[in-house]
């Protein structure tokens, strides 16, 4: 299934959340479509709107824009199946739903989709001409039926579904391959799958995917929009052979589904024959050769590597011979090898229109993430809009459809998902992983700050320059001086920039008018001096302003380091070297003598998180030591603080987690800050911004007696407990990340440190450094504690003690 007909099935979805519901149409922030066919109303409000797209008379309306600022209505012919969608600030694209729907209710007399194509992959004939075929059925004589172009309808109400007269001069007419929406069958391994089945092969019913119970996991409603994860009805989120569910059962967690194939064919796909788009999952070339030059194995041979990757589980992937191939929507195409000692690689297929583009590359951090001018040039790693929203992979069309590729615009540095600015706009940005919102700007800062507004001179006295605190985040009093970055309201809105006038009009409150308040940009200020704190304008429309959640300076804040860390994703051992204390939680433990042996995370000014298994050596107190505040292993920094232990308590149930109270509480300062503890039972999504810090075995690629950071991606347990990955061995109480190709990995001495996710602008602890076999081998990642499966017993120790 597309995009499209995704927008159709979250369309009462997208409206509720995304803005004010329009019945009938699915809504698009930020966006606009090119139609030949459109015209331009002046209306009064978005209502109006509605209706001038209902009730057009020069074509059939499909889609109507709505410009709120300038109260323009453009209705159009066109929607996002037949033409390009653009960005446009301001303006909201509203789509009606009856022609985003891609399959046939009944027998299809309501068909409005844009199949065009016989069962025989025959390709229809437009309904308006005459040859090769003079019809019966025109838009002239059946102007209801909606008969444009050569889209397959049901004009005559045939039982058999949608068709249409061909253009082949031997078949007059033929039915078309639209697929029921009542779902219930499959085509290739069910990753379109959108039917009401809840029970599992074996009977089972289904657990909810928006519900942690019975089990505990990563697949989000939320977090995994496009998967249509509703209710507790079977699915196929990440490219399994065919449907499956978490079950009520406790003692079995998940299991497939029985769902029937369909009997039409699978939609075709264009094939890519010469080089890819994307990640190339439409690649049907003939290279059979990985990156390192090893062969590939066929698809149907389960030698050397047994493996479920194979054509008779994933019948429309193209697994032809061993030709490289991705029937798993992985970052390229990949194979098996012929190398028993090397499962998988990735293979080096060139991407089209230019020079391969290597899609996640060590990146020469800008320490300080800022841009210049309008930031065509930055290249920074921030991929978090400045609502909060994680960015889309530029290389991506899910899930919103785009043109701007790291094909089309080669000198963008279009990697990953990281901020950019490829078409010169004002500032950084990115399309969004929310389908209501098309996309945002970043959440980057200029690098260089207006200078301060000096104060009206006094009468033979120089001017002087008025000095602003420094950009803490946090406030002192009611927050008159207040400098800080946060620019969302307590409610989670973002803040509307004190200079514009839209959505909201004001004069009272500018730059121009309080040109010593701070008012540059769109964080919050007092430039009124509001007993109750900072506030702002907001980019909602229908709340003018609202006051900011700032934090009294006095209160100790977590997560939030002073230092900002690089955020490095090298896919290297040992990652990159870090900024020196933009990790201030991290601590290393010490044997008496000062050896380091271990990591750990300060959670409390007394507390440290750190693994059991790092105390097997002996359990009394006095044995060890912790160091807090220091960059390098030999910890001979001034800044450094030394604490010994006044206790250890080992985890419940002999679980791989342990907490530390040291003999004297911690002074939190710049250098030396507790992370932030998560919410009981969370789990970590597949998408978040997760790292791991430590002074490990780094196997010879550099930064040794130093701190060094790595990103990961979190693997859910269901993937990590595959046969091919650590085949059932993580616990509940335990969480994976890394990368499934290997490469980077946490190592020997990093145990017992944090795995921290940054989420809401702060880094929580989400894992404690636990087990792993070997270090950075492929289909092998690192095994952590999940620390949101330990809250209670945290929060009892600390009360006890």
């Amino acid at each position: 299934m597309d995009l499209n007909t995704a927008a159709f099935l979250l369309g009462a979805f997208l409206c509720s959340v995304g803005g004010t519901e329009i019945e009938g149409y699915s809504r698009t922030e930020g966006a606009w479509i090119l139609s030949l066919n459109k015209r331009m109303y002046s209306v009064s409000n978005l209502a109006e709107c509605a209706d001038k797209c209902n009730t057009e008379t020069l074509f059939t309306c499909r889609t109507f824009m709505y410009d709120e600022n300038d109260r323009e209505c453009w209705t159009a012919a066109a929607n996002s199946k037949t033409e390009n969608i653009m960005r446009r600030g301001n303006t909201v694209l509203y789509e009606k739903n009856e022609y985003l729907l891609e399959c046939a209710n009944g027998i299809g007399t309501d068909y409005r989709g844009t199949k065009s194509r016989t069962k025989s992959e025959k390709v229809c004939q437009r309904w308006d001409a005459s040859y090769p075929h003079r019809p019966n059925f025109t838009p002239q004589s059946h102007p209801r039926a909606d008969l444009d172009s050569n889209f397959c309808r049901n004009p005559d109400g045939d039982k058999g579904g949608p068709w249409c007269y061909t253009t082949d001069s031997q078949k007059r007419w033929e039915h078309c391959n639209v697929p029921s929406c009542s779902g219930e069958c499959m085509v290739c391994n069910g990753e379109d799958y959108k039917g009401t089945i809840s029970t599992t092969e074996n009977g089972v019913t289904c657990q909810r995917w928006d519900s942690q119970k019975t089990h505990n996991h990563d697949y989000h409603p939320s977090s995994l929009p496009q998967k249509y994860l509703e209710e507790n009805y079977c699915r196929n989120p990440d490219g399994d052979p065919r449907p499956w569910c978490f079950t009520t059962s406790p003692s079995k967690r998940w299991d497939y589904c029985s769902i029937p194939r369909c009997t039409a064919e699978p939609s075709t796909i264009v094939p890519e024959v010469d080089c890819v788009t994307g990640e190339g999952v439409a690649y049907r070339g003939t290279i059979a050769v990985t990156e390192s030059g090893k062969m590939c194995q066929s698809w149907s041979a389960q030698m050397p590597h047994k493996h479920n990757q194979s054509p008779e589980n994933y019948p429309c992937k193209g697994l032809d011979n061993n030709y490289c191939r991705n029937p798993n929507n992985e970052r390229m195409p990949w194979c098996y090898t012929t190398d028993p000692g090397k499962r998988w690689e990735y293979c080096n297929v060139p991407r089209c229109g230019v020079a391969r583009i290597q899609d996640d590359p060590v990146i020469p951090p800008n320490e300080e993430d800022c841009y210049e001018g309008n930031g065509v040039s930055y290249r920074g790693l921030t991929s978090e809009t400045s609502s909060g929203k994680k960015c889309q992979r530029w290389s991506s069309m899910t899930p919103h459809r785009h043109n701007k590729t790291p094909e089309a615009y080669p000198n963008a540095d279009l990697r990953g998902n990281l901020c950019r600015n490829p078409d010169g706009d004002k500032a950084p940005w990115c399309f969004t992983t929310n389908p209501a919102v098309r996309w945002e700007y970043c959440n980057v800062k200029r690098c260089s700050v207006r200078p301060s507004e000096i104060s009206s001179p006094q009468p033979h006295i120089a001017s002087i320059a008025i000095q602003t605190p420094p950009e803490k985040d946090c406030k002192i009093g009611n927050g008159e001086t207040y400098r800080g970055p946060t620019s969302v309201t307590a409610n989670g809105v973002t803040c509307q920039a004190w200079s514009a006038q839209t959505p909201h009009s004001h004069m009272s409150f500018t730059p121009e008018t309080h040109p010593t308040k701070g008012l540059e940009g769109n964080s919050c200020r007092n430039p009124d001096n509001d007993v109750s704190g900072p506030w702002c304008y907001t980019t909602d429309r229908d709340r003018i302003w609202e006051h900011c959640q700032i934090p009294d300076c006095v209160e100790m804040k977590c997560g939030t380091p002073v230092i900002k860390p690089k955020r490095c994703f090298s896919r290297l051992v040992g990652g990159c070297v870090s900024n020196p204390h933009s990790w201030p939680w991290q601590i290393s433990l010490r044997t008496s003598i000062g050896k380091h042996i271990c990591g750990g995370t300060l959670i409390y000014p007394q507390w440290v998180l750190s693994a059991a298994h790092c105390f097997e050596s002996s359990k009394r107190p006095s044995a060890y030591k912790v160091f807090l505040g220091i960059h390098t292993e030999q910890g001979n920094e001034p800044s450094k603080q030394e604490r010994r232990l006044e206790k250890i308590v080992m985890g419940p149930n002999r679980a791989d987690i342990a907490l530390l109270k040291l003999e004297s509480p911690a002074i939190i300062n710049d250098n030396v800050q507790p992370a932030c503890l998560p919410e009981k039972d969370y789990i970590v999504s597949s998408t978040a911004e997760c790292f791991v810090t430590g002074w490990g075995e780094t196997q010879g690629t550099g930064g040794d007696g130093v701190l060094k950071e790595e990103g990961f991606p979190v693997i859910e347990n269901k993937v990590c407990n595959l046969p091919d990955y650590l085949n059932g061995r993580v616990q509940n109480n335990e969480m994976c990340a890394g990368y499934i190709e290997g490469g980077s990995d946490s190592c020997q001495g990093d145990s017992g440190g944090p795995l921290v996710c940054y989420e809401q602008n702060k880094f929580l602890v989400q894992g404690v450094t636990s087990w792993g076999l070997g270090c950075a081998n492929a289909m092998k990642p690192g095994v952590y504690a999940r620390v949101s499966k330990f809250m209670d017993w945290i929060d009892t120790t600390i009360k006890a003690n």
